[in-house]
């Protein structure tokens, strides 16, 4: 019997899904996840990478298929080219049409709970890490001119949402799930933000040592690894 377990979408016959990305937290946290799909269902996607320097996010073409003009986007040609932007949204949207044995996830049906305490921990990363951390890294190194109360105001922020996930990860290896946590999406969405800490201000994570702990575990797994390679 093959390693894969196929479904109709995830089958050998099926087209490529078309993502459309650049290498940023927010593409890596699809890379990751499409990785682990390719992996685990041998799922297969082509990568579009997009030049941000050049403004080709805000190219009409484009803006047809992402109107917030950002990265990334993909499109599903085995559901009609339907289209779908917002990183979290394409991981949610990956896990309902193509995690077919609920690898990475859990069933809202029959684990209600702790389905509701993933998508607590996405949207905390969705709605904090990702917009603080982003000003943080606008204002540290891309402002044109030096705004200290600026930096200091997101660097802080940044500190405290990590604080946060501190206090989460405390005796626990993932983000939800019972006990110590089961390794899903919650993990892959905050991930790519918490690894990218130095450039968003946080020079070291040592002292939030089971964030640290937890970003050791999440590199260490090879879709992780292939992930943060691309595009």
């Amino acid at each position: 019997m093959s390693k894969h377990q196929y479904s109709t979408a995830t089958s050998p016959s099926s087209t490529p899904l078309q993502l459309y990305t650049a290498g940023t937290p927010n593409g890596r946290k699809t890379h990751i996840f499409l990785e682990e799909l390719k992996a685990q269902y041998g799922l297969t996607y082509d990568v579009h990478p997009i030049s941000l320097g050049k403004n080709e996010q805000k190219e009409p073409w484009y803006l047809k298929l992402n109107p917030n003009g950002r990265i990334p986007t993909l499109v599903d040609p085995n559901r009609g080219g339907f289209a779908v932007f917002e990183s979290a949204a394409i991981l949610l949207y990956l896990e309902q049409h193509y995690d077919t044995t609920t690898k990475f996830a859990f069933d809202p049906a029959t684990r209600a709970d702790d389905w509701s305490e993933m998508l607590q921990w996405i949207f905390f990363a969705h709605g904090g890490l990702g917009p603080m951390q982003g000003q943080a890294g606008h204002f540290l190194n891309a402002a044109p001119e030096d705004i200290p109360y600026a930096k200091k105001r997101y660097v802080d922020e940044t500190r405290r949402l990590f604080g946060v996930l501190q206090l989460r990860l405390a005796g626990r290896d993932w983000l939800a799930g019972p006990a110590r946590g089961t390794y899903s999406l919650a993990d892959m969405n905050a991930f790519p933000w918490v690894n990218g800490h130095a450039f968003t201000g946080v020079e070291t994570l040592d002292e939030f040592p089971d964030v640290k702990a937890w970003t050791e575990r999440m590199k260490e797994r090879p879709a992780v690894k292939s992930g943060l390679q691309i595009p």
